[in-house]
């Protein structure tokens, strides 16, 4: 009897924890609503799985509990209880799933219009790439990243010379306009995850993976590590400013090409070089 009484409080307390807990989503500000009207499905279905089991085992612990005299019936089959399993269990499996898979199907399937944005991944920390003009992001090889060369761009590329390059963790988006990210990671698995846009994805090194989301919310987010990638997990973190396209095209005006970033490093070896040979010839 007790362990029956045990059982319903554990059903009562599930309950009211979800009807009164304090903790519950961020606010969404993306495209991406049917990823919480999945969750919110996955969690009635599985709830209520979870309830009814509960009861029924309330209910027989106090229906079959011992009683002198009372004989146990032996019954190894049970061809209409094993039907009415059977299709409850596959309806929600298809419930779980169905939504999930159509879900997916839209989150790799990337709107044409989308901007490209590259994420580079590293102990403990991001840097972005950008098109520039032309739109389109030059080629990178793994072989070619270096300090004069942070994201590998192929040189030969004309496509990458005016990428835009941000050695920064913030970045900036433009509201209302869809966004491929491509993900890479120079070392071990990494996450680039803004919970307000309920979209992530694994960096895996020497792959190239990739999601999409559109921002839809001005304001200022903050971009987390969701794959634990060693002693400082917890601070790789980021900023993610959405704007209004008069102030994302301001900043966007106010960031280095790749060609810039060259020419600076160019220069400031050619003055090294001047004050090691002015201090030579001292």
């Amino acid at each position: 009897m007790h362990a029956g009484i045990v059982f319903f409080l554990v059903i009562l307390g599930s309950v009211l924890f979800h009807i009164f807990t304090p903790w519950y989503w961020t606010d969404i500000a993306s495209n991406w609503g049917g990823m919480d009207d999945t969750i919110t499905l996955t969690f009635w279905v599985g709830g209520g799985v979870f309830v009814a089991v509960c009861l029924f085992m309330t209910y027989c612990i106090f229906k079959f509990s011992y009683k002198e005299g009372r004989k146990a019936e032996y019954k190894p089959e049970d061809k209409k209880l094993e039907r009415i399993l059977t299709w409850a269990t596959t309806i929600g499996v298809v419930a779980l799933l169905a939504p999930g898979l159509i879900i997916w199907n839209q989150y790799v399937n990337v709107p044409k219009n989308a901007l490209e944005v590259d994420v580079m991944a590293w102990q403990w920390g991001w840097q972005y790439r950008l098109p520039g003009e032309d739109g389109k992001l030059g080629t990178t090889k793994v072989i070619n990243i270096n300090d004069n060369n942070p994201f590998g761009i192929n040189t030969d590329d004309p496509y990458g010379q005016d990428d835009v390059i941000i050695q920064s963790d913030v970045l900036n988006l433009k509201t209302n306009r869809p966004v491929k990210i491509l993900l890479r990671s120079v070392d071990v698995l990494h996450n680039w995850y803004v919970p307000q846009f309920r979209a992530k994805m694994d960096a895996v090194p020497g792959v190239v993976t990739f999601y999409w989301f559109e921002p839809n919310k001005v304001g200022e987010y903050e971009v987390l590590c969701a794959e634990y990638c060693g002693v400082g997990h917890y601070a790789m973190r980021g900023t993610v400013i959405v704007q209004d396209e008069q102030n994302y095209n301001q900043w966007l005006s106010e960031q280095e090409t790749f060609s810039e970033f060259v020419a600076k490093l160019d220069k400031l070896e050619i003055e090294e070089k001047k004050i090691v040979k002015k201090i030579n010839l001292n």
